[in-house]
């Protein structure tokens, strides 16, 4: 009986063993250069770890992590990447995502981390008046794929000449090879200080949006619901508040 007991003994501490707990598994964050909400603090296209990577919602993340003790890595790669990466792998998410209806189904969804106010912006000098979006149908807009903000005006029949990224659109606003960029209304005038372009004029903000951090749905509910406890966490200690006033929001 006792050599029974002690093989049973030894048998469970075997499965426990090959067991992962819960969270064990490592969670692989992506995000992209979309300054002031995630950027790269060393100016490079790519970074492997968060160490390289900043700004207002990777504050944020990163701090939610750290709250609830998972493991993980963030990347910071180009949006469409990161994306699919989210979409199609256990365990894997990207940051900030604008929450819709369409991709409400998609993912499991941390946040709301913070939001962004969609702006249109012209060329330095314009006096352009838009009274609303209508107005705008017979110009051609500057985006970057796979960007909601795109994909809204796409949806809508209206015509977006797009790059893979966001970095150079305020530039060929600048040039006149398109008539209007659509942008954040931080993101928008940070990038367009990094292209060295000035004087570009907000005509028209709409569409007030929340961002999250949206995890593949094979992610355990368990991990998802850690997350959202870190967010409340951080919210009740003062840290959410003073990465936002960090920011100036």
């Amino acid at each position: 009986m006792r050599k029974l007991i002690s093989t049973f003994a030894a048998f469970l501490v075997f499965a426990s063993a090959s067991v992962p707990a819960l969270g064990a598994e490592k969670l692989y964050i992506y995000t992209e250069n979309f300054p002031p909400y995630n950027m790269s603090s060393t100016g490079r296209a790519f970074e492997h770890n968060g160490d390289g990577i900043d700004g207002l919602c990777t504050e944020m993340v990163k701090a939610v992590l750290e709250a609830s003790g998972l493991d993980y890595v963030i990347k910071l790669r180009n949006w469409d990447y990161g994306y699919n990466r989210a979409l199609n792998k256990k365990n894997h998410g990207i940051f900030c995502t604008t929450y819709t209806e369409n991709r409400a189904p998609q993912f499991k969804w941390v946040g709301p981390l913070t939001s962004n106010l969609w702006t249109i912006f012209a060329p330095a000098g314009s006096d352009l008046k838009i009274d609303e979006l209508q107005d705008t149908k017979n110009m051609v807009y500057a985006g970057y794929r796979g960007d909601v903000m795109t994909e809204y005006l796409l949806e809508r029949g209206y015509e977006v000449s797009q790059m893979e990224s966001d970095d150079l659109n305020p530039k060929r606003l600048e040039l006149g090879q398109v008539d209007l960029w659509i942008a954040d209304r931080l993101a928008g005038p940070y990038f367009a200080s990094q292209q060295n372009v000035e004087g570009l004029v907000p005509v028209y903000s709409f569409n007030n949006t929340e961002l999250f951090l949206a995890m593949n749905l094979e992610t355990p509910d368990e991990v998802v619901d850690k997350l959202n406890e870190g967010l409340k966490t951080i919210k009740n200690n003062g840290l959410y508040e003073a990465i936002e006033t960090k920011y100036g929001l």
